[in-house]
């Protein structure tokens, strides 16, 4: 299986030459008949129109080519450059301008779709086969969910922590109403840039998980206290969840609860449980910061990773079950594809289920969105019984790979 293989650096897309036809009076006319970047099925054609002296690519991932300067076609203002992007790729972009000696970074001007992060927006190309996954584009005939907010004081972190709740449509106070829970690090980014209460309304309407309570929480100083800290671990396992589970009707048992995070909160998702086994039945790791799992892998020698790196390798040299569930997902052009597979195999090891969903994209919210809708309905799979579902029809371009070969592919 693709886990248990080597760690490598897959080569994912080439550089070619831009198709001959797009001459600068057909492109001209493109920018009112279609939009760019141009897709086609096996290549993507990038374009800048501007009378500057160089023009550049700027992507943070693995597997695209070094040289991702664009070339001016000759007596024109017009920039090219080609790439043979796989099927169903989504990838985040921008573009460094140079003029004179003055450069810049810049969003494609040709290009309207943009995704927004904490740091500002990108441009994101779709190649030929993308679309955005319908668990995340509004159903106005889904219910809303209700979102609240509150501080919990915390004696472990020495400050009252935000949270913010969200409640399906149909939430009740009363006591035959019981929910699970599902606890995410950087909640509010999830909120803001995974499109997270659009996802929740879809799946739960549809009938693919129950009707569950979410607890968005966000840290004070996420490299810290995400990176394997004991007083975070004990924040979420000994008051945060006991506090919701006295104020809400939630079942309160180890199966009916979930704890989630991306990056540095897939660390801080997977520390918290090794600490504290029996909390949580379900884990969602998104694109875990697993610094140092894969030998061949892209590594880290700042302080920063220290404490990651030192908990990675505690782990695998001596893993214990931390979940009945596991749903793991990375982009395919990240530099942690590698750690995420070398990981894999090591959780289903314990004889947990594990399954690992690979996305044509990179260390983005947007992958992250695209995959919640597959993840939540398969970790809760087991623990409600379906009432009138009506599955969505999953996009070309994820893999997923599932913890042994009797079991069906998610």
């Amino acid at each position: 299986m693709r886990g248990d293989a080597p760690a490598l650096t897959v080569r994912h897309a080439e550089r070619v030459e831009p198709d001959a036809e797009l001459t600068p009076t057909a492109l001209d006319r493109m920018v009112f008949e279609r939009g760019f970047p141009i897709t086609a099925k096996g290549v993507t054609t990038f374009a800048y129109r501007g009378d500057v002296d160089a023009v550049r690519l700027i992507h943070f991932g693995i597997g695209l080519p070094h040289d991702l300067s664009f070339e001016r076609l000759p007596d024109s203002n017009w920039w090219l450059l080609a790439l043979t992007l796989p099927l169903a790729t989504r990838l985040e972009y921008r573009l460094h301008i140079t003029e004179g000696d003055h450069g810049y970074d810049t969003e494609d001007p040709l290009n309207s779709f943009e995704a927004r992060n904490p740091f500002g927006q990108n441009s994101v190309c779709r190649s030929h086969g993308y679309s955005v996954p319908p668990w995340a584009l509004h159903d106005p005939e889904a219910g809303v969910g209700l979102q609240r907010s509150l501080t919990i004081p915390s004696r472990h972190l020495g400050r009252a922590v935000p949270v913010h709740l969200y409640l399906p449509s149909s939430f009740s106070m009363e006591p035959e109403h019981r929910y699970p829970l599902l606890v995410m690090h950087d909640g509010t980014d999830y909120l803001h840039y995974a499109d997270a209460a659009t996802v929740l309304d879809n799946v739960i309407h549809r009938g693919l998980t129950p009707e569950f309570v979410v607890a968005f929480c966000d840290p004070y100083d996420r490299l810290l206290e995400y990176a394997d800290h004991e007083h975070h671990a004990r924040f979420v396992v000994e008051e945060l969840v006991p506090y919701l589970e006295r104020h809400l009707p939630l079942i309160g048992d180890r199966e009916h609860r979930c704890l989630g995070g991306a990056s540095f909160g897939a660390v801080a998702t997977l520390s918290t449980a090794v600490r504290f086994p029996d909390a949580f039945g379900k884990l969602l790791l998104q694109s875990g910061s697993f610094d140092g799992a894969a030998p061949d892998g892209v590594q880290r020698d700042d302080d920063l990773w220290k404490p990651v790196k030192s908990f990675v390798r505690r782990y695998l040299d001596d893993p214990v079950r931390v979940a009945d569930r596991i749903f793991m997902s990375c982009g395919l052009f990240e530099a942690l594809i590698d750690d995420n597979r070398a990981v894999r195999p090591v959780l289903a090891s314990t004889e947990a289920q594990v399954l690992l969903a690979e996305m044509h994209d990179g260390h983005t919210w947007g992958c992250w969105r695209d995959t919640l809708g597959i993840g939540l309905p398969w970790l809760f799979a087991d623990a409600f019984r379906p009432r009138d579902v009506r599955p969505f029809q999953r996009p070309d371009g994820i893999e997923t790979e599932p913890r042994n070969e009797g079991e069906p592919h998610g």
